[in-house]
């Protein structure tokens, strides 16, 4: 089984599949020319189905995941995996070239923003127009209690679905906050 690192000096004489095992929201934001997303949290199911044999180039931000992925294929038969060393950040400091997409607000900062506001708007609203309007605050409230206590954030959920938050050719990754 071939298991070995490449620097991103070398990266352009190596041949194979480069797998970037960062989260969709990361790879929209920068990514090497021909690189596909693959995130960590799903390798394993996605590569089933994956030739044994074919080179296989990981990489992720800083090569703590591209790691724990290598550490994944080789157990499941892969023998032709190079790592790529320092992932992103040492292509960026090699000079290699990425692309860079788009740069949203995270998620968490979107949820604040979106929060604050709700507050601000209800708090308003109750006092020009009526004291209902502190339901607003109330639900917004139970809402982060929730978020905090189960990690599920209904707001985050919404919001990676809007227009501006989604990553082209990947489906949500999932609601959990952290």
């Amino acid at each position: 089984m071939r298991m070995m690192c490449v620097s991103a000096k070398e990266l352009s004489r190596f041949k194979g599949r480069l797998i970037d095992v960062r989260t969709e929201r990361e790879f929209e934001g920068e990514r090497l020319a021909g690189a596909e997303c693959v995130p960590l949290d799903r390798l394993t199911a996605v590569a089933a189905d994956w030739d044994r044999q074919e080179p296989l180039i990981l990489m992720c931000a800083a090569g703590l995941r591209s790691r724990d992925a290598m550490t994944r294929l080789a157990g499941m038969g892969f023998s032709n995996l190079v790592m790529l060393e320092g992932g992103l950040k040492a292509c960026r400091a090699a000079g290699v070239e990425i692309i860079s997409v788009k740069k949203t607000i995270p998620i968490v900062r979107q949820v604040m923003l979106v929060a604050g506001a709700m507050v601000f708007a209800g708090l308003l609203l109750a006092h020009w127009y009526s004291p209902y309007f502190l339901l607003v605050d109330v639900i917004v409230g139970f809402g982060m209690i929730f978020a905090g206590a189960t990690g599920i954030c209904p707001m985050a959920c919404l919001l990676e679905r809007m227009p501006w938050n989604r990553v082209a050719g990947c489906a949500p990754s999932g609601c959990s906050v952290g």
